[in-house]
């Protein structure tokens, strides 16, 4: 496994794209982050927004990025032909799978960690020299306190799990233009869908299974008991929908020629 480890980091890292995909992921989510949090005004009696879902709003831009990035790392080989001789020297397609799942993972976990925190850090300095409070009297969570760790770690790991969704989409379809167009699809539109619907209970049911609308949850600090599902439930579905993918990206992997 190490060596196929090092197989699939050296083919990623000498793709001249993935340098700034990852670049992009971070000043994607920074700049909009910071946008979203100087578009925000507030009155004497407080604002009636959640800090840490502003600040990181940027992540909803980014992770189109991390999609992408995904897609490419199996997908490209196939467009080039050299998933074949991949699947020669190493004819464990599974193994295959998941050692581009564990480098691509790890380049988003540490890109999206890079993001996260610059995000979070000007995007609260904006929001303060704006004036941003819970009401009078009530100061803004401090960035080491708990909902806001929740919100920032939860975030990094949303866009590891979108990553792992994108590689096992991709793995199916092999195409990377009908696959990122199915992920950001999957990802947007499906999370639109409950706002273009008037009954309660199909909007509810559709945010429920939206992978995007489910996973950034995660990012809430406030009003938490109107959210159809908690945060780290949330997240679980996206992690629902990751795994899925790969197990389906996998037995197609392994089950169709190359």
């Amino acid at each position: 496994m190490r060596q196929q480890l090092h197989a699939e980091w050296t083919k990623l890292r000498t793709v001249a794209g993935t340098g700034w995909l990852l670049l992009g992921l971070v000043i994607l989510t920074v700049t909009v982050s910071v946008v979203a949090a100087a578009a925000v005004s507030c009155t004497s009696a407080g604002c009636d927004y959640d800090p840490a879902k502003i600040s990181l709003f940027g992540v909803q831009v980014g992770q189109a990025m991390v999609a992408i990035l995904a897609v490419l790392a199996i997908s490209g080989e196939y467009s080039t032909g050299m998933i074949r001789t991949t699947l020669t020297a190493r004819p464990r397609r599974v193994t295959v799978l998941a050692a581009k799942a564990a480098v691509v993972t790890g380049l988003t976990l540490a890109a999206g960690s890079v993001a996260v925190l610059a995000s979070m850090t000007v995007g609260r300095r904006v929001l303060l020299d704006n004036g941003f409070t819970r009401g009078p009297g009530s100061p803004m969570l401090s960035l080491a306190e708990g909902p806001m760790l929740r919100a920032a770690f939860g975030s990094v790991l949303y866009l590891a799990l979108i990553a792992l969704l994108s590689l096992g989409v991709a793995a199916a379809v092999r195409d990377s233009a009908t696959a990122i167009g199915a992920v950001l699809g999957l990802l947007y539109v499906l999370s639109i869908l409950p706002f273009m619907i008037a009954d309660p209970a199909w909007q509810k049911l559709l945010w429920q299974l939206s992978p995007m609308n489910a996973g950034l949850a995660v990012q809430a600090t406030t009003h938490l008991s109107t959210l159809p599902l908690s945060p780290w439930a949330g997240l679980g579905v996206l992690a629902a929908w990751a795994a899925a993918a790969l197990l389906g990206g996998g037995l197609l992997l392994r089950l169709r020629d190359a």
